[in-house]
């Protein structure tokens, strides 16, 4: 990264960014505190474009089921204050290869979460994977798939389940193996264009989308 834009990027994270998020970044390697504070906002920039608000309106506030929730958390689900009231916005973000997706609906009824993920092929393609990663059936759907189409099928099952399990909350509290996304309803597949802001995304990259209105 140009060192203008790194520079760039530590000046607003720091006018933008809350505390918790900024003490999570100094937890990481350089490269990947840029990224994470790129991402992050990003994020804030995405959430206050929907709302119609500055983004120095937004005050970050995420939800963890075993950590609570509010501005002195940065992990977990995604959320804003707003006014000093939770800002009317349900949100996910992912990350992968360097790219960032967001989803999110403005003024969502009661009850109605959303979940989104992006993932590269390469991420899943490792020993023992399959194991702990997909149900028996996925596992005999991808069997059934020419050895070429795996790759892709096993990264785009992923990303359902990882889309699935940010719009109830659970996480990885849920083995995802117990999690059959074949055909789920409120789940979609993504279609990712082949390019972005003038940059090619890289090859083998899933992403899938979940709401409910639980």
């Amino acid at each position: 990264m140009d060192p203008a834009d790194s520079a760039a990027i530590e000046k607003i994270a720091a006018e933008l960014l809350s505390p918790a998020e900024t003490l999570r970044a100094n937890t990481m390697a350089p490269a990947l505190r840029l990224e994470f504070l790129a991402s992050r906002l990003a994020q804030q920039d995405f959430a206050a474009t929907l709302l119609g608000v500055p983004a120095s309106k937004l005050q970050a506030a995420y939800e963890c089921p075993d950590c609570g929730s509010g501005p002195d958390i940065a992990h977990g689900r995604p959320g804003y204050l707003l006014d000093g009231g939770p800002a009317p916005l349900a949100l996910s973000a992912s990350r992968s290869s360097g790219w960032v997706l967001f989803a999110a609906v403005v003024h969502p009824g009661p009850g109605l979460r959303v979940g989104a993920d992006l993932e590269n092929a390469a991420g899943t393609e490792f020993t023992g994977f399959d194991d702990v990663a997909l149900t028996v059936r996925e596992r005999r759907h991808l069997d059934a798939l020419d050895p070429a189409g795996r790759p892709q099928e096993r990264a785009r099952l992923w990303a359902r389940k990882e889309a699935w399990l940010k719009m109830t909350g659970d996480g990885l509290r849920v083995a995802p193996d117990s999690l059959d996304v074949l055909d789920r309803a409120g789940l979609w597949d993504l279609e990712l264009p082949s390019s972005a802001g003038g940059r090619d995304l890289p090859a083998g990259l899933l992403a899938a989308l979940a709401i409910s209105a639980r």
